[in-house]
């Protein structure tokens, strides 16, 4: 049985969040090498998320930084930069509807990181979501 987008994105939230630890430390990675370790066959939903974030990440982390207020981005930790990072990419280059991406963010968050981040990430979200209803 195949794995829902939920759990596809938590995949790919992990990814991120070992190439963000990978990074930091200088170590050399490939990515598709890190998505073959979390998923058993190959996923082109999980392989969107990530080459994508990666690939948009200048953009993501200047919209995270407009979006978070008092904070930015790189101060988060890892996972949760990484939830928020999917939650922007969804909401600004994928078809998926920008209250599933938020939502979706939302429950990553709550398994992940404490209230006061998930509300972060949440009004973060929220407040991009109302820009682009404009």
């Amino acid at each position: 049985m195949g794995k829902t987008r939920s759990e596809l994105r938590e995949i790919a939230s992990k990814v991120l969040y070992e190439s963000y630890i990978l990074e930091n430390a200088k170590i050399e990675y490939n990515i598709d090498e890190l998505i073959k370790e979390e998923m058993e066959i190959e996923n082109e939903f999980v392989k969107e998320l990530v080459n994508g974030v990666r690939k948009k990440q200048n953009e993501i982390k200047k919209i995270a930084n407009s979006c978070l207020v008092g904070w930015e981005i790189d101060r988060l930790s890892k996972v949760d930069k990484a939830i928020l990072s999917i939650g922007i990419y969804e909401i600004l280059y994928t078809e998926t509807p920008n209250i599933v991406a938020i939502n979706e963010a939302i429950e990553l968050s709550h398994k992940y990181s404490d209230e006061k981040v998930t509300s972060m990430i949440n009004a973060a979200l929220d407040k991009l979501n109302k820009e682009q209803e404009v």
